[in-house]
């Protein structure tokens, strides 16, 4: 009888708590004549399409490491959700799964709630290929009225290269513009979205010469956080602080704020936002 190395925190163990939890007839199999509950090994191998002795050795901590694509097959065997299934990379191979991109579902009213707390931060929430999908009443009086625009207009790469209010609120619109498509390669191709943004890159290419020489360069940073100076119609030069967040449990958006470096620009801000408030101007809210 092979003799199991699992411990108390190993993946053996790990894997084994969570196949103990699933519900047999739910998935399927008999729930009848069962010495513990839960799936047995063999009904997780049937699920994951892998050998019963090679996932009897995975709980026994034998065989060597399994390879991503056996543990994404396991995971899903398992019915493991998103953080089960990071967790269940640490342990087996050190690292988390490369990123499995999704088009985003919707915003909740919680993060919704996040973005109108702050009363005189613009922030929004952006998709993988950074279309705009939720922002506060601050983002739509100091940076865009997303809500004027259609849906397909909301994404920021179409803003800064197709849109010539936005263009012209851009100080150093071509040091922006450089900086946006950088990000934007390497944001896409981290999150595995390279192919969904393709016909937005082919509409860019065609509709913005400059795009597509920016393009071309196959530039690539990170959006850290930093300075922008923004030219506003009623604000003159605002210096924003901007600031990217990943967002937890929804790898599929990013938050990215634009805090206003003094005090007097936090209460212009928050006198225009009062102002639009009160108008009859539609806002995110009117949606």
């Amino acid at each position: 009888m092979a003799i199991e190395r699992t411990d108390e925190g190993s993946l053996g163990a790990y894997l084994k708590a969570r196949r103990r939890r699933l519900n047999p007839a739910a998935l399927g199999f008999s729930a009848s004549r069962r010495r513990t509950p839960g799936l047995r090994r063999e009904e997780v191998a049937q699920r994951a399409n892998i050998s019963a002795t090679w996932y009897t050795w995975l709980e026994q901590g034998r065989g060597g490491a399994p390879s991503a694509n056996v543990l994404d097959r396991v995971a899903s065997a398992l019915l493991l959700t998103e953080a089960e299934r990071e967790h269940v990379f640490l342990m087996a191979l050190g690292r988390l799964p490369d990123v499995r991109y999704k088009p985003a579902e919707g915003v909740t009213p919680r993060l919704q709630r996040v973005l109108d707390a702050m009363e005189t931060t613009p922030a929004i929430l952006r998709t993988m290929t950074w279309d705009v999908v939720a922002w506060n009443a601050a983002a739509a009086a100091v940076l865009t009225d997303y809500a004027a625009l259609p849906p397909d207009r909301r994404n920021i790469l179409r803003l800064i290269f197709l849109d010539a209010e936005a263009r012209a609120a851009q100080v150093e619109w071509d040091d922006v513009a450089r900086f946006v498509v950088a990000v934007f390669r390497a944001e896409v191709a981290r999150a595995g979205a390279t192919e969904l943004a393709a016909p937005l890159v082919a509409e860019l290419s065609r509709s913005s010469r400059e795009f597509a020489m920016m393009w071309e360069t196959h530039d690539v940073r990170s959006h850290g956080d930093g300075v922008k100076m923004l030219r506003h119609p009623i604000l003159g030069l605002v210096p924003l602080e901007y600031s990217a967040f990943a967002v937890d449990g929804r790898p599929d958006l990013s938050m990215i704020t634009y805090h206003p470096t003094c005090p007097e620009d936090a209460a212009a801000i928050s006198a225009l936002v009062r102002t639009r408030t009160t108008s009859s101007e539609p806002g995110p809210w009117d949606e």
